[in-house]
C-alpha cells in the first residue's frame, strides 16, 4: 500500500483535477468500510453520513457474497435469456402503481435519467423540458443541459429547457406561512407551461427529484407533484420522478420517496440508481406500457451491453432482501425522525441553525448568519464540516449556497449514531460561538 502523500501525488498526476475529492485540502485516504463506518490507513474509524449509494451498509455480507457466487457462475452480455434481470424486475414492480410496468436497466443514474429523456421525447414528439432551479439530474451532455445547477456555470440554458422556482418553503418565494404552499408553486409551474407555449412551443416534460438534493435537501410541499402532473400532462407532457437519489426506502415510511405526495400521484417515468446496487454500478428506468411501445415503434433497438447483467442483478435482489429481513425502512423512519428531533432541540439554542428538515435518512441542517434576513452561512456550513471531519464524523454541504449540511447516510445508521452527530455539532457550535 502507498503511503497517503503518494497516493495523492500520483492522484494529482493521473486523474483529472476536476474529479475532486472530499475534504480536499486534507483528504481521508479511506481503505476498509463496514456497516456505517470507514477506517483509514492507520485504522482509525469515521462516522459515514455521506454514504448513500452503500444503502444497507458498506461491504454487506449479504450482498457481496450474491455478487461472489453470481461472478463465480455467470456475468454475460445482457443480451442473453437470463433469469436474474426478470425476477429483479418482477421484484421492483411489486413496489410500485401497477401502471410503472416496463423496465430499462443501465449502469448509472445519468444514463437512466438521459433514457428517460429519448422515452419522453419519442411518446410525446415535443422538444422542450421543465426542471426546477438548482436540479442535477447527471453529468452527461443531455443532462448538463437540463440541470441549473451545471448549466448556469457552464454554456447557459438552452432554448428548449424552462426552469421552474424551487418549491423550497424556507427560503423560497411561497414560505411556510403560505396558506397552500403546494397549489402555489404548482401553480408557477403552470405560469411556465404558458410562456413555453406563447412561444409556439410544446412541452415534453416535467423532469424533478421526488426530493430535490443538490438543491438543498428540500421537502416537496405536499400535493406538488399531483397539481403539476395535471398541469403538465394537459399540455402534453410526461412526469418524470428521479429517485436516483432518494429511492429504496431512504424516506422510511415508503418505498419511493414520490410516494409522500399521495396515493393519487404517480409519475410517467420513475428513475433510479446510487443506492440499487450499493456501491454496484445499477440503475434502472421504469414507465408505463404506453410510453415503452411508443420507444420500441421508432424501429430502433435499445441495448445496453452491461446494464441488467446477471451479477448485477442478483446484487440487486439481495439488496432488497437486506432492507427487508433488517428493516431499513423501519430503521429510516425510527433514527431520522430522532436526530430531526435532536437538530431542532439545537436549533432553540444556537442562532446559526435556521432550519432543520427531513424525513427518514434524508435530513438537512440549513445554517444562517442572520435567522430574520435566512442570510446563507456558508463559511460556517464549511466549518463545521471540517471540525466535524477532525472528529471523524463525515459530512457535506449542499444547496445553491453550500450552506446546508445534509445526512444521507447507510440505512443501516443507529439511533448512537444520531445521538453522537448531534452532541458533536453542538459542541462544536459552542466552540464556534464562544470564540474558539
Amino acid at each position: 500500500m502507498f503511503r497517503k502523500e503518494e497516493t495523492l501525488a500520483m492522484r494529482n498526476k493521473l486523474i483529472g483535477k476536476s474529479c475532486r475529492l472530499f475534504y480536499s485540502d486534507d483528504p481521508v485516504k479511506i481503505v476498509k468500510a463496514k456497516g456505517q463506518y470507514l477506517y483509514d490507513e492507520n485504522g482509525q474509524q469515521y462516522l459515514d453520513c455521506i454514504s448513500n449509494v452503500q444503502h444497507v451498509g458498506h461491504c454487506h455480507p449479504s450482498v457481496t457474497q450474491a455478487a461472489t457466487a453470481q461472478m463465480e457462475l455467470l456475468n454475460a452480455n445482457a443480451r442473453f435469456l437470463h433469469d436474474n434481470i426478470v425476477q429483479y424486475a418482477n421484484r421492483l414492480a411489486a413496489t410500485l402503481p401497477d401502471k410503472l410496468s416496463v423496465f430499462y436497466f443501465v449502469n448509472s443514474g445519468s444514463e437512466a435519467n438521459d433514457l428517460a429523456l429519448r422515452l419522453a421525447h419519442e411518446y410525446t414528439k415535443h422538444e422542450d423540458i421543465i426542471v426546477l432551479d438548482h436540479a442535477y439530474h447527471g453529468h452527461l451532455t443531455s443532462l448538463i443541459d437540463i440541470s441549473p445547477y451545471k448549466f448556469r456555470k457552464l454554456t447557459g440554458q438552452k432554448e428548449w429547457v424552462h426552469v421552474a422556482p424551487l418549491p423550497d418553503t424556507y427560503r423560497g418565494v411561497y414560505r411556510e406561512d403560505h396558506p397552500d404552499p403546494a397549489q402555489a408553486y404548482a401553480d408557477t409551474v403552470k405560469d411556465v407551461i404558458d410562456k413555453v407555449q406563447l412561444k409556439g412551443r410544446k412541452v415534453g416534460a416535467f423532469f424533478a427529484e421526488s426530493l430535490p438534493s443538490v438543491g438543498g435537501q428540500i421537502l416537496l410541499p405536499k400535493g406538488y407533484s399531483t397539481k403539476v402532473a395535471e398541469y403538465v400532462h394537459s399540455a402534453g407532457g410526461v412526469f418524470v420522478a428521479d429517485e436516483v437519489q432518494t429511492g429504496f426506502g431512504r424516506v422510511g415510511s415508503h418505498f419511493w420517496a414520490f410516494q409522500l405526495q399521495g396515493e393519487d400521484f404517480c409519475p410517467d417515468i420513475v428513475t433510479m440508481g446510487k443506492p440499487m446496487g450499493n456501491g454496484h454500478p445499477l440503475a434502472c428506468l421504469v414507465t408505463t406500457v404506453e410510453i415503452a411501445g411508443a420507444f420500441t415503434a421508432n424501429g430502433v433497438e435499445y441495448f445496453n451491453t452491461f446494464g441488467g447483467n446477471p451479477v448485477s442483478c442478483a446484487i440487486g435482489l439481495a439488496v432488497l432482501d437486506v432492507i427487508e429481513k433488517e428493516d431499513l425502512r423501519g430503521n429510516a423512519s425510527r433514527v431520522g425522525a430522532y436526530l430531526v428531533d435532536l437538530l431542532k432541540q439545537l436549533q432553540t439554542n444556537h442562532p446559526i441553525i435556521g432550519d432543520v428538515r427531513g424525513v427518514g435518512l434524508f435530513v438537512g441542517l440549513e445554517l444562517v448568519t442572520d435567522k430574520e434576513q435566512r442570510t446563507p452561512a456558508t463559511d460556517g456550513a464549511a466549518q463545521v464540516v471540517r471540525r466535524l471531519k477532525d472528529k471523524r464524523i463525515c459530512v457535506s454541504t449542499d444547496g445553491p449556497w453550500e450552506n446546508v449540511i445534509k445526512f444521507k447516510p447507510p440505512m443501516c445508521f443507529r439511533m448512537e449514531d444520531a445521538k453522537l452527530v448531534a452532541d458533536t455539532i453542538d459542541q462544536i457550535l459552542t466552540d464556534i460561538e464562544s470564540g474558539h
